[in-house]
C-alpha cells in the first residue's frame, strides 16, 4: 500500500478550517487528523512546516466549463497541454465543451475522449454532451439514445449544452431539456442567443420551469443578468423540481472593457460574453459575495496568435484562475472560496466522491500559497494558448502543488 502524508498543515474546505494532517492511501483520503498526534509511516511526508504559513491545503478545484479543443484543433490546445494547464491551476475535475470537431453529441465521442484523457492520467475529463447533432439547431443529438446512462457508463454525462451557439428554436431547445431532466443532468445555457444575455437568460430560466430540469447558466457577465438570477432563485416555488444555478469567471471579475481595449477590442480582447463595465464587474464580484453565483468556471478556450488576430473569441483562464480570485473577490472567506470552486460544482454535477476534504473521499488535493504574489507570464504557460487580460500584470496567490487520486500531477517547486 502507497501512503502519503500531508502533515501540519491548515486545512480548508467548504465546511471547516482547521490544522491538521491528512493521510492518503490507494488514492482516497483514509484519514483527517485535526490534532496533533504520532502519524504513521509513509512512503511520502509532506511536511507544512516546510512551506510558508500562508499555505493552505485544499480540496481540488472542479471547472465546469472549459474548452480543451480537441478532436480537431490542435494548433489552438491539445488534450495534454491543456490537462498540464488545468493540474498546474489547481484542477483535477474538468468539464469540456463539445464545439469540437466532430461534435461530441455522441455518448461514444464522450467516452472515447475521456479514455485518452484517463490515460494520460493528469485529471478527471468529462466531455460534455451537445444538445443537438453537429450543434445544427435542427435535430436533437445522442442524447435521445441514452437510456441509464448513469448507471451504464460510470456517471456520464455530466451535463450538457450547446456551449455559445444556443438552440434558436425554443420547442427543440424545450425538447433538449426535457431530455436532461430525464437524464438528471444540468443544462449549461450560455445565453448568447439574439446577443442579449439578459433575454437570453430569461428565455432559459423560463423554458426550464417549463421542462422542469436543472438549468446551469454559464459565464454571467453582467448586473443585469445578475438581478435576473437573483429574482428567479428568490421566486423559486417549494416543491418545484426546476433547479437554477449560475457560474462566473475570473476573466468578468477581474478584468472589464477598458481590458478589451488596450488588448484589441476586436482581436485579442474579444470574449464571448464581453468584458462589461467596472458596474458590471462590481455586481458579479456582490454576487460571489452574497452567494447568488454559485460556482467559479474558467471558459479556458485557447486559440492560436493568428486566430485571436483576426477575432477568435475567447481567453486562457486554468493557471491564472485562482490567483485572480484571490486578487479580486477581497474578502472572501477560503470555505466560501473552496465552496464556489469545488463543493458547488461538485454538487451541481452530482459527484459525490470529491470537492471536499473527509475520509473516503478521492485525495484530489491542492496546496496553494493564498499571499504570494507574481507577475503573470502568458510565454510560460503549459496551455498553448496566450491571451488573458491577466497578461503582465501582478496577481497575489499561487499553486505549489496538485494531487489527482493520490497521483501528484503539479509540483512548482521543483
Amino acid at each position: 500500500m502507497h501512503r502519503i502524508v500531508f502533515r501540519d498543515f491548515r486545512i480548508v474546505d467548504c465546511m471547516g478550517d482547521f490544522f491538521g494532517s491528512i493521510i492518503v492511501e490507494d488514492g482516497c483520503i483514509t484519514k483527517v487528523i485535526a490534532s496533533a498526534c504520532e502519524l504513521p509511516g509513509a512512503n511520502v511526508v509532506i511536511d507544512g512546516g516546510a512551506f510558508p504559513k500562508t499555505v493552505v491545503l485544499m480540496p481540488a478545484f472542479i471547472d465546469m466549463h472549459a474548452h480543451f479543443r480537441e478532436p480537431g484543433f490542435p494548433e489552438k490546445e491539445t488534450l495534454e497541454s491543456a490537462s498540464l494547464a488545468a493540474a498546474a491551476g489547481g484542477f483535477t475535475t474538468v468539464l469540456c465543451m463539445a464545439n469540437t470537431n466532430p461534435v461530441i453529441d455522441t455518448l461514444e465521442k464522450a467516452l472515447l475522449l475521456k479514455a485518452r484523457s484517463d490515460a494520460l492520467a493528469l485529471v478527471d475529463l468529462y466531455p460534455v454532451l451537445s444538445l443537438t447533432k453537429n450543434m445544427n439547431g435542427t435535430e436533437l443529438s445522442g442524447i435521445t439514445e441514452l437510456a441509464n446512462a448513469v448507471s451504464e457508463t460510470g456517471k456520464m454525462p455530466l451535463m450538457l449544452s450547446e456551449d455559445g451557439k444556443d438552440v434558436a428554436d425554443d420547442a427543440l431547445f424545450l425538447a433538449a431539456m426535457r431530455e436532461a431532466k430525464r437524464l438528471g443532468v444540468p443544462v449549461s445555457c450560455h445565453c448568447d442567443h439574439g446577443g442579449a444575455e439578459s433575454a437570453a437568460v430569461s428565455r432559459a430560466i423560463d423554458l426550464g420551469r417549463q421542462a422542469g430540469c436543472h438549468v446551469h447558466i454559464a459565464h454571467v457577465s453582467t448586473s443585469e443578468t445578475m438581478e435576473i438570477i437573483r429574482k428567479a432563485k428568490k421566486d423559486m416555488p417549494v416543491g418545484t423540481s426546476f433547479v437554477l444555478t449560475c457560474e462566473a469567471t475570473p476573466h468578468h471579475i477581474g478584468a472589464t472593457v477598458e481590458d478589451a481595449l488596450r488588448m484589441g477590442e476586436k482581436s485579442f480582447g474579444r470574449v464571448n460574453p464581453s468584458l462589461a463595465t467596472e458596474a458590471d464587474r462590481q455586481a458579479i464580484v456582490a454576487a460571489f459575495l452574497d452567494g447568488t453565483i454559485d460556482a467559479i468556471a474558467t471558459d479556458h478556450a485557447p486559440h492560436s496568435h493568428a486566430d485571436k488576430a483576426v477575432g477568435a473569441p475567447g481567453f486562457v483562464g486554468l493557471e491564472t484562475a485562482f490567483a485572480a480570485c484571490m486578487t479580486n473577490l477581497s474578502g472572501i472567506e477560503l470555505q466560501h472560496f473552496s465552496a464556489l470552486a469545488s463543493a458547488n460544482p461538485a454538487r451541481i454535477l452530482g459527484l459525490q466522491d470529491r470537492g471536499r476534504i473527509g475520509e473516503g473521499l478521492r485525495a484530489d488535493i491542492v496546496l496553494a500559497d493564498t499571499q504570494a504574489a507574481w507577475k503573470v507570464d502568458s510565454t510560460r504557460f503549459k496551455s498553448r494558448g496566450r491571451c488573458t487580460p491577466f497578461d503582465g500584470k501582478e496577481l497575489r496567490g499561487e499553486i505549489l502543488m496538485t494531487m489527482n487520486a493520490g497521483r501528484i500531477v503539479f509540483n512548482g517547486r521543483q
